[in-house]
């Protein structure tokens, strides 16, 4: 049987992109979103690819979105949840109910300059190269175990606008690597 594969994003959707382009596009069963104009949204429905959002904004209290985003996501019976630029946490409940088969992406090497700014956090701290991490979602905040990692050096002149581009080039190709790997052995 094909694994399931749906991503989760919140952003222009650069990541969705290159796993839509490459061999795993035909297992992405939905993308969905926490933005109504998240541009992931309009990639994949140029694809086919079924999409949804869950907008934190049109519930009263959070837990409601945490119950919303957890039936949404589990209505297509993913084999493996990518987090690819979705910039919510996502709550306890729905880290078990996933658990060892929902991965994130990070712009830093892991566990350096966790959270939304890593790639500024890296500039800021002066050091000479960072890098990209695909990793299991656990409870906390960039901290569950990682999967792979690939570095990228800091040149002089960087701004985080050109070292972010950098990251986002290998995070495409480490995410592609680390999801095929991970569905070789789902279908197994």
């Amino acid at each position: 049987m094909a694994p399931r594969i749906l991503v989760l994003a919140s952003g222009s959707g650069t990541l969705l992109q290159a796993l839509l382009d490459s061999p795993l596009g035909q297992f992405i069963v939905a993308v969905g979103s926490d933005r109504g104009d998240a541009g992931a949204l309009v990639r994949a429905a140029n694809r086919g690819v079924a999409i949804f959002t869950v907008d934190p904004a049109s519930f009263p209290a959070r837990t409601d979105w945490d119950s919303a985003i957890l039936d949404a996501v589990a209505e297509y019976d993913p084999d493996l949840v990518v987090s690819a630029g979705f910039m919510r946490i996502l709550a306890p409940e729905f880290v078990a109910e996933f658990s060892g088969r929902i991965i994130n992406t990070h712009p830093a090497l892991l566990p350096s300059f966790p959270g939304a700014h890593a790639v500024r956090d890296a500039l800021a701290a002066g050091v000479t190269e960072t890098g990209c991490t695909v990793h299991y979602l656990d409870d906390g905040v960039d901290t569950g175990p990682i999967i792979a990692q690939v570095p990228v050096a800091i040149m002089p002149g960087d701004d985080e606008s050109t070292l972010h581009e950098r990251i986002k080039v290998a995070e495409r190709t480490l995410l592609i690597s680390v999801i095929t790997e991970l569905i070789g052995a789902i279908d197994e």
